[in-house]
């Protein structure tokens, strides 16, 4: 089963079945969902997804896949997994606008760049981002990642394939200390 992660403002803890409506209404929004996978799905697309999520993902200890929290608010998804684009494991994320321009997008992408490097033991953590997606590449180039290749979709489309090598990400601070210290 997944650990819990948590850093200053976020927990991510594994879904449960109270977060389905929640879970179902982030990918349901359109300005979420236009830069996961192949963009929007139906309503129930995404509740056989949540599905899955805890019949395989979970179940059969696939890789790791987290709600994201504030204060006990979902406000998000994410998940570290092999990935046949990435050649490794990739970080997938996904915040409510509600929670955007508040610092937690990079948040979250440093709990799980350094979850799969001090968990993990990965030597590198890598992100796949539509080109056309600047928030997201902004975020990621503020998390130590950088650019390796574009990869040309069959709609013709470009997806960035974006690299963090161990020791690239800047510090994060440890929750109620002083100093810098690793995301745990």
């Amino acid at each position: 089963m997944n650990p819990l992660l948590r850093t200053d403002r976020l927990l991510l803890t594994p879904d449960t079945p109270a977060d389905e409506k929640e879970f179902v209404a982030l990918f349901q929004d359109a300005s979420v969902s236009r830069w996961m996978g192949d963009g929007p799905s139906t309503e129930a697309e995404d509740r056989a997804l949540f599905g899955r999520i805890s019949s395989k993902v979970y179940a059969e200890n696939r890789f790791e896949v987290w709600a994201v929290k504030v204060g006990g608010e979902l406000v998000g998804h994410a998940e570290i997994k092999p990935t046949e684009a990435s050649g490794g494991h990739e970080i997938i994320y996904a915040l409510a606008p509600g929670a955007w321009g508040r610092g937690l997008g990079t948040e979250l992408a440093l709990a799980l760049v350094g979850h799969g490097f001090d968990t993990l033991g990965l030597t590198e953590v890598h992100a796949t981002v539509a080109a056309e997606n600047a928030a997201s590449l902004a975020l990621l180039g503020r998390s130590g990642f950088v650019h390796v290749r574009d990869i040309q979709e069959d709609d013709g489309s470009t997806t960035r394939l974006l690299t963090c090598p161990r020791g690239s990400t800047p510090a994060v601070r440890a929750p109620g200390s002083p100093e810098t210290a690793q995301t745990r």
